[in-house]
């Protein structure tokens, strides 16, 4: 069931868009920021509230890479794997990434801190290997600069 704030949030941008259903995305998000993932009775129950089929709002919740179907860790890491990431060391870095975090791709840590997933694409071309972590982006990826990044979210 969709908290009255998240109920609140979503129908305040019905105004925004010329549909309900054309406010899916935004939805998503709130409820997402709510709550950290998108579970399946959300996607029900703002199904419901846009007037739409929960299938068809699946649908677009899982097109999304940025939009979580399953639980995450506080903080996610999304490594570019694009071309030109593979050229720059994409592989070291998904390598050492695994290493300090103990775990692989699409997977989050015991502790929850991280979860850690590729990404097709972060449009940063002329600074890789890049990552993402939860909204920044970190380009010119070295081991050291990871650790360093890490370090941060102690």
């Amino acid at each position: 069931m969709l908290s009255p704030e998240e109920k609140k949030e979503i129908e305040a941008e019905f105004p925004l868009y010329p549909t309900k259903q054309a406010v899916c995305i935004d939805a998503l998000k709130i409820v997402q920021r709510h709550r950290g993932w998108v579970p399946d009775e959300a996607v029900r129950d703002v199904a419901a509230l846009l007037d739409m089929a929960p299938d068809e709002l699946d649908g677009i919740a899982t097109f999304y890479n940025r939009i979580f179907r399953r639980p995450v860790g506080r903080h996610v890491i999304l490594l570019c794997d694009s071309v030109s990431c593979w050229i720059m060391g994409y592989e070291r870095m998904r390598a050492h990434l695994t290493e300090r975090l103990g775990i692989g791709l699409g997977q989050t840590t015991a502790d929850h801190r991280f979860t850690f997933l590729p990404n097709v694409c972060l449009g940063a071309c002329d600074r890789a290997p890049v990552m993402m972590m939860d909204e920044d982006l970190h380009a010119d990826l070295t081991k050291e600069r990871i650790d360093a990044i890490l370090e941060e979210c102690q």
